[in-house]
């Protein structure tokens, strides 16, 4: 057995707690950022660029095609208010419904309200088909345009007795049900893109900073710098990342982690911005501010995911870009197929509903709803989506491998065993805990704070440190030792029968076991009691397996630089299934990624998690890589996937997230196909000597209902568990 300082070779490395995104800060706190569209046709979300304020959000959208919910929604009302008149004003209508209007100047209610129609609902299809053209990428805002441009010019030429072809009250409701259906898509969307807002609304505006001579004043938290000493009252939030230097309380991570219980943090601990001080006061040295927390990352990585579109999205935008041009050539073979049959009248009238019905707006929609939702919801749960490829291919995955220490396990040790010669199990605690109390090994630690946990405290004097096997102080007058095997062979010590047996069984599965000795001054030092201590196994990683078997994962792997006893015994704790999963023991950090592209060759796909600097080519090399959120920099740089809370169940999380985003989008992009495909036809007219024809209004309904549909299905994403089932 490796002596008591030797244990340091057993220990997790020093991991300091880093959450994740901190290797990849610097997002900023605009809220324009949170709500990126592009302009025209594409509705896909554009993360931040550049900074804080890069990239085009609504401010800019706006001067092409106003694409914000509030500007649709109030065009929407007030084409409805002026679309009625229209309607209740049509011939067509008092015909259906067998009722009759005559006022003067009825007849200009048409011509007067329909313009104010045309120019003020329908100028965002306007300016956004202008931006199109002008980008050379046709798309749907060029399709309503055109649609809404010949009913228009028909209507108006009929009005001046030009041409035989009421069409003002097709247009007034083609252009409000177009509003309301664009209205519907971009308030989904910014519903959706409004976790990047909700972050950066997270940051107080404010921090109490305590200066050099121990007052304390209040400045924007932009003021702050590194270094810099901030109080946190009681209920307030962390306004910049840092280590508590004095005091202690209850921080409500949540917003981080997705963990909802709130987690204790004392002096040394890393906190992060945004988490809540619950119970009381603490006071925190700075690290780092604003781009560079682990706030202004997790909401660059939400926004780079949102941006990604992934396999799905090439698939859509080329169908979309498709569909423009088999929709205009349809409504031109539409109108000289009608016009040479001698009916201008439906040539005009099945031209436009084959424009507007062949609108992309639910294609347009099919993808980056759920590209929006699924990162959104991902993230509110503590799972960041780096690479949505990654998140794709998650789907697929049939094999998981874990990194041991600190992934499966907690990284530190604590006392799983505990046997005493002559005293009882609480003695024996109370004087160890005692004698390392000062000092600052990793095993002392884990002896002093079981101790410290269950109540057992005892003065002790004369601490002294015996290096390379272990420590002695005097505790109730008697002068005591704590040591490994190193220590037991220099003092001669003999181990009781019963002490030794526990021992062996302790070793045998890999733990490390320390001794309690009294030293008689004159006489043979005395083995009152043995300790075993391990590096605890997550309770929630037992669960993870569990849960990973339930989604199908058919092998679960193990790596570690452990040795084999020590593995196999971790192992066995999780329910490793002998013949099915394999443990990989006493592998070599640079081999890690070799074990990886060996499980590879074999056929096997392979989601990778780990939390460590010798962790990132294995994370890289995998088909899906997942960083647990309080690793390193460089793991989480590696990772496609982060896990914010450090809870392995939610890997399980990421499988259902991939799968169930996946199906959505497949539907989405086949319901926006499939109703292209049968309404194009149906719109040109081809079953009208049948009596089965569709109207532009009716085209425009069914267009807004295929958007609908669309947008309701990708909203069934937040049905999807994605939080550690307990």
């Amino acid at each position: 057995m490796p002596t008591h300082s030797e244990h340091n070779n057993a220990q997790s490395p020093g991991r300091e707690e880093h959450h994740a995104g901190a290797a990849t800060l610097n997002a900023g706190r605009d809220q324009d950022s949170a709500h990126q569209v592009t302009t025209g046709h594409d509705h896909r979300a554009r993360g931040p660029s550049g900074g804080p304020h890069g990239g085009q959000g609504h401010a800019g959208h706006d001067k092409h095609a106003g694409h914000d919910p509030e500007v649709f929604r109030r065009k929407f009302w007030i084409s409805l208010v002026l679309t009625i008149p229209i309607v209740v004003t049509s011939h067509m209508m008092m015909d259906w419904f067998g009722y009759g209007l005559d006022f003067p100047g009825m007849a200009w209610v048409g011509p007067v309200l329909g313009s104010a129609v045309f120019f003020y609902g329908g100028w965002p299809f306007l300016a956004g088909a202008v931006s199109e053209v002008r980008d050379r990428a046709p798309g749907m805002m060029l399709l309503i345009s055109m649609a809404i441009t010949v009913a228009y010019t028909a209507s108006l030429a009929t009005s001046l007795g030009l041409f035989d072809l009421d069409f003002w009250w097709e247009l007034a409701a083609l252009v409000t049900i177009m509003l309301l259906g664009h209205w519907q898509e971009m308030k989904a969307i910014g519903q959706a893109q409004g976790a990047l807002a909700a972050l950066a609304a997270l940051l107080p505006d404010d921090a109490e900073r305590v200066t050099d001579g121990g007052a304390v004043e209040r400045v924007p938290v932009t003021d702050l710098t590194v270094g810099d000493t901030v109080l946190v009252r009681s209920g307030a939030r962390v306004p910049a990342d840092g280590r508590i230097v004095d005091g202690a309380a209850e921080l409500d991570e949540s917003m981080i982690t997705g963990e909802s219980r709130p987690v204790s943090r004392g002096v040394g601990d890393r906190v992060v911005a945004g988490t809540v001080a619950t119970d009381s006061a603490i006071r925190v040295a700075v690290e780092a501010v604003g781009d560079d927390t682990a706030l202004a990352g997790i909401s660059r990585l939400v926004a780079q995911a949102q941006a990604a579109g992934g396999r799905a999205q090439v698939l859509a935008d080329r169908f979309a870009a498709m569909l423009f041009y088999i929709a205009a050539a349809a409504a031109v073979l539409t109108f000289l197929v009608w016009w040479l049959l001698g009916d201008p009248d439906q040539a005009i009238v099945r031209t436009v509903t084959v424009l507007v019905i062949a609108c992309p707006h639910a294609l347009g929609l099919a993808i980056p709803l759920v590209i929006a939702l699924s990162t959104a919801l991902s993230a509110k749960a503590g799972i960041l989506i780096k690479d949505r490829l990654a998140l794709e291919r998650m789907r697929t995955i049939d094999t998981v491998l874990f990194d041991k220490t600190g992934t499966l396990t907690k990284g530190a040790h604590t006392v799983t065993g505990i046997a005493a010669a002559g005293f009882t199990d609480t003695d024996v605690l109370r004087i160890a805990g005692a004698v390392e109390a000062d000092s600052e090994h990793p095993l002392a630690r884990a002896l002093t704070g079981v101790a410290h946990e269950r109540g057992l405290h005892a003065q002790a004097t004369g601490f002294r440190s015996l290096t390379g096997r272990g420590v002695q102080a005097v505790v109730d007058g008697h002068i005591y030792a704590v040591g490994g095997p190193a220590l037991l062979r220099e003092l001669g010590a003999s181990v009781p029968a019963g002490l030794r047996e526990a021992a062996a069984q302790w070793s045998q599965r890999g733990a490390a076991v320390l001794h309690l000795l009294r030293l008689n001054g004159s006489g043979t030092p005395e083995v009152i009691g043995a300790f075993a201590l391990e590096d605890e196994v997550r309770p929630e990683a037992r669960q993870a397996i569990e849960q990973l078997r339930r989604a199908g994962i058919g092998k679960i792997v193990m790596i570690t630089g452990d040795a084999r006893p020590v593995a196999e015994a971790v192992a066995a704790d999780l329910g490793f299934v002998a013949g099915v999963d394999e443990v990989f023991a006493e592998v070599l950090p640079a081999d890690k990624d070799r074990t990886v592209a060996e499980l590879q060759a074999r056929g096997l796909r392979v989601a990778m998690v780990g939390d460590g600097v010798n962790d990132a080519p294995a994370l890289a090399r995998a088909d899906v890589g997942l960083a647990i959120g309080a690793g390193t920099d460089v793991a989480i740089e590696s990772a496609g996937v982060v896990l914010a809370s450090s809870d392995p169940r939610a890997v399980t999380g990421v499988i259902r997230l991939s799968r169930a985003s996946y199906r959505k989008m497949i539907q989405n992009l086949a319901w926006a196909a499939g109703y292209n495909i049968v309404a194009i036809p149906l719109a040109a007219g081809a079953l009208a000597w049948a009596g089965i024809t569709l109207g532009p209004a009716i085209g425009a309904v069914l267009m807004s209902a295929s958007t609908i549909v669309v947008a309701v299905n990708a909203q069934l994403l937040r049905r999807v568990q994605l939080a550690p089932r307990q």
